[in-house]
């Protein structure tokens, strides 16, 4: 007996826990306006007890017609009835309700203002939220496709689930009103309640089946909704206009899109259907029950039981309860499913990163007196069986100038994640002066590196705002990003923009002018120098360069970065030779370090691969 017990319990537990999330939503649009929330139930409360007023005053309306009509009038104008005196009652109530219609008006315009506001409200909160919280992530939860997935359904939750305001609130209301109407329909004739139930009980578990596999559907084909979002994208994005004219690609790409859009909708074509047909099958059931009902309500007025008042009033009162308990029951079983998709939201505000700051974090030494260490330092990329770098050692001094050089997929950009502490490694540890990069406070130690990667962001803002990005605190001090820009020698790409640092890059902004590649490139090294930071490191920084502008841009950066340190990774040797050291990485160890002189007369990998780039050049 105890068992069963429990299990009931975990079952219940089970089906009811997708509903926690409505607290947290509750909390959520309390925070984004108190007064609005607190305006919208006002008005909710007032609207759900409006309708059984006003059948309640037609009814009055109707039993004082019929005691009039029953006592002859003198005379037979309306001027006569109503120097009678015996129309006044009448026209109250005539006026009562005609006020409660205009009140009802009222209140419906003014709750949906009010609701709008508040889902306006409660989509920029949680927006910003969701912007806020996945800054907090570590990268290892944002990279995996199951993480982005996930990330996607919260992303679509903050946008989409705003017209669940409106529903639980008029669920709120309708239950309410249900509660008046159901209260003064059973003081006439209880077992017209019992019927109404038991009519509408398996349509309200017809709708909660198809919403959870409606939910199930969504969820699993989760991957194939961002790879059409995706090919959306492709083939319409003025990024990707020229490579789609050039190769052609429209046919392939709409075809491609056509094919997985068919395939998720014969999934949700076969649902629909058996929803409609079930639907329509509970839905007669329900009408039936009403006719029947009414039929019980016409014979007891028929047969003196009820006066025509109490027909009226009853008649309607059934049939509005009908509606609102049907719309209530379908309004759950929906909210059911809604609620199976807020959890998608909020779940993603429970996940935690991984990477935090210590108990008690130690500050980031000013300036450094020693320098990095990788101690014996492994690490594998979630999900991937290779190791990126393993049984690493290295060392990077305080006021060096070290390049770091090797094939793709060496475990060079995974070295400089590993050092921003983007990543902990899996084996080993790095040290900072001394102590283990985990000691100390997270925030100080990214704000004392400044990265540039190979893959940097492209962002659709002005041009001052692209370079003060590096750091955001200081955007408003023009000086500073006016001095970034001559560093970088950016500034020579934004003296010809129409507008100059207020220059919107990128199409996707209005007037917004698009950069090549290396001017581009240019406006992120800037970032760099703004970020003045004491540790630099530029990830392939001059690739999109012409040879000149690369000379240019190093030469520069040779005086700029004296008495700071800095890492260089690049595929090109003429980049690196400027470098105090040159490690050569291969299969995510060090197999060779030195200047290039030394490299080159060691005659290892280091020298087969200047032999084989300098031979492109011959």
């Amino acid at each position: 007996m105890i068992s069963t017990v429990r299990r009931w319990r975990d079952a219940l537990r089970v089906k009811a826990g997708p509903f926690r999330h409505l607290v947290s939503l509750f909390r959520l649009v309390w925070a984004a306006s108190p007064a609005l929330m607190a305006a919208s139930m006002v008005l909710r409360l007032v609207r759900a007890v409006q309708p059984l007023l006003a059948l309640w005053v037609g009814k009055l309306i109707i039993d004082a017609v019929v005691a009039q009509a029953r006592q002859p009038f003198v005379g037979a104008g309306l001027a006569d009835g109503l120097a009678s005196g015996r129309l006044d009652r009448l026209m109250v109530l005539l006026g009562l309700e005609c006020a409660l219609a205009l009140l009802a008006t009222a209140l419906a315009r003014a709750s949906a203002l009010v609701d709008g506001l508040l889902s306006e409200r409660y989509s920029t909160l949680a927006s910003m939220r969701l912007m806020t919280h996945a800054a907090t992530l570590d990268l290892e939860q944002l990279e995996s496709s199951a993480a982005q997935d996930r990330l996607d359904r919260a992303r679509r939750q903050v946008s989409g689930r705003t017209t669940l305001l409106t529903q639980v609130f008029g669920q709120a209301q309708d239950g309410l009103t249900i509660v008046a109407l159901a209260a003064s329909l059973f003081s006439y004739a209880p077992w017209l309640i019992v019927l109404l139930c038991l009519a509408l009980v398996p349509s309200f578990l017809g709708e909660k089946t198809f919403n959870g596999q409606s939910y199930r559907i969504d969820y699993l084909r989760t991957p194939e909704r961002r790879q059409l979002d995706y090919l959306r994208y492709l083939g319409s994005s003025t990024e990707t206009a020229k490579e789609i004219k050039l190769f052609g690609l429209s046919g392939f790409l709409a075809d491609r899109f056509g094919l997985l859009a068919q395939a998720m909708l014969a999934d949700s074509r076969g649902l629909a259907v058996r929803r409609a047909v079930w639907g329509t099958v509970f839905s007669g059931i329900g009408t039936l029950s009403y006719y029947l009902a009414y039929f019980l309500i016409v014979w007891r007025a028929a047969s003196g039981r009820f006066s025509l008042g109490d027909l009226t009033f009853l008649a309607g009162s059934f049939l509005r309860l009908r509606g609102l308990l049907e719309g209530l029951l379908l309004g759950f079983s929906q909210l059911a499913g809604q609620v199976l998709y807020l959890a998608d939201l909020f779940d993603f505000f429970g996940l935690r990163p991984a990477i935090v700051d210590a108990a008690v974090p130690l500050p980031v030494p000013q300036p450094m007196r020693t320098g990095f260490v990788f101690e014996d330092v492994g690490f594998r990329y979630a999900g991937q069986d290779a190791w990126a770098v393993r049984h690493l050692d290295l060392t990077l001094q305080a006021g060096e100038v070290l390049a770091l050089v090797g094939q793709n997929g060496a475990g060079k950009t995974t070295i400089v994640k590993l050092m921003a502490r983007l990543y902990d490694p899996t084996e080993g540890r790095v040290l900072l002066d001394g102590r283990d990069l985990r000691d100390y406070d997270l925030a100080q130690l990214r704000a004392r590196v400044g990265v540039i990667f190979q893959d940097f962001v492209r962002f659709h803002l002005t041009a001052a705002e692209n370079i003060g990005v590096g750091r955001i605190g200081d955007l408003a001090e023009r000086p500073r990003v006016v001095e970034a820009a001559a560093r970088s020698l950016a500034d020579r790409v934004i003296d010809r923009l129409p507008l100059g640092f207020e220059q919107p890059l990128g199409r996707r902004l209005n007037d917004g002018v698009d950069l090549s590649g290396g001017e581009w490139q240019r406006i992120a090294i800037a970032r760099a120098y703004m970020r003045d930071a004491d540790v630099l490191i530029l990830d392939e920084p001059t690739a999109a360069l012409d040879a000149r502008a690369e000379y240019e841009v190093f030469e520069r950066f040779r005086d700029l970065s004296r008495g700071k340190t800095a890492i260089l990774i690049s595929h090109r040797f003429s980049t690196v030779r400027m470098a105090d050291r040159i490690l050569v990485l291969e299969g995510g160890r060090v197999v060779e370090s030195g200047s290039h002189a030394a490299l080159l007369a060691t005659g290892g990998l280091y020298a087969d691969l200047f032999a084989l780039q300098a031979s492109g050049y011959r």
